[in-house]
């Protein structure tokens, strides 16, 4: 376990910091290692607790999260963290990896699954994949991180929302990043296809129904009737569009 103060540093850093959370030391240790020459920062435990702490502590770029670990487990780390507001990205790296334990790893709040073994190439490209979205999600959308729609707010930074009727909801980070998307699009429809790349950057479910799901929460916290939405507009058999003025008609 390398103490999250005295982290690992190797070329030019990149500007990412990643915990890697993994309880077999000599591949901690490569990840680590393999991180640093690629120009990031990196360190690592094998404790669930002990990475909870950090995670909750510090500022990370990314998570690297095994399943299996000792004390608490990584999905259970993970719902943890999300419980907690902490909106870091997270990617799971293990060896359950049945279909079963993708859907409950991503449904825990992370953001992507790696099952091992994996190559090295794969694993530093997941993790350019999320960097580059977390930046594109922090860059703000038209100048803007408040979105106004109607009588509704929505706060892109702080992932929480105002809706028309006084009610404050929390947004996962996935319907954050889709109200972005749409956002950007001004209107335009947006496929359900070029949705799961932007924000998941890749297929993570079997089926685009991943979107067409969250939409409908999207509608139940910020429209006033949510079989005639107004805001966020299927267009069938294409995607969804999103109209910050409405469609009254």
């Amino acid at each position: 376990m390398s103490d999250p103060n005295t982290e690992r540093s190797g070329a030019p850093a990149r500007g990412g910091r990643i915990l890697v959370v993994e309880d077999e030391r000599h591949l901690a240790e490569g990840i680590c290692e393999n991180l640093v020459a690629e120009g990031y920062r990196a360190e690592s435990t094998g404790e669930g607790e002990v990475a909870l702490q950090w995670i909750l502590a510090n500022e990370y770029d990314l998570v690297l999260l095994d399943v299996m670990l000792l004390g608490m487990d990584g999905y259970t780390v993970c719902e943890e963290v999300r419980k907690a507001g902490k909106q870091t990205p997270i990617l799971f790296l293990t060896a359950k990896g049945s279909v079963d334990d993708r859907i409950r790893g991503l449904g825990a709040g992370g953001d992507d699954y790696l099952t091992k073994p994996f190559h090295l190439r794969e694993l530093l490209a997941r993790v350019q994949t999320i960097l580059r979205r977390w930046d594109w999600y922090g860059q703000e959308a038209g100048g803007a991180t408040l979105v106004r729609f109607g009588e509704n707010e929505i706060d892109l930074r702080a992932f929480r929302g105002t809706a028309w009727d006084g009610q404050e909801h929390e947004l996962t980070q996935k319907e954050a990043m889709v109200v972005k998307a749409l956002l950007e699009a001004k209107g335009d429809v947006v496929s359900r296809d070029d949705l799961l790349e932007t924000v998941w950057g890749y297929e993570v479910y079997p089926s685009t129904r991943t979107i067409d799901t969250l939409l409908q929460r999207l509608r139940k916290k910020f429209e006033r009737d949510p079989d005639a939405p107004v805001y966020f507009i299927t267009v069938r058999g294409v995607g969804y569009r999103f109209l910050t003025e409405g469609n009254e008609s």
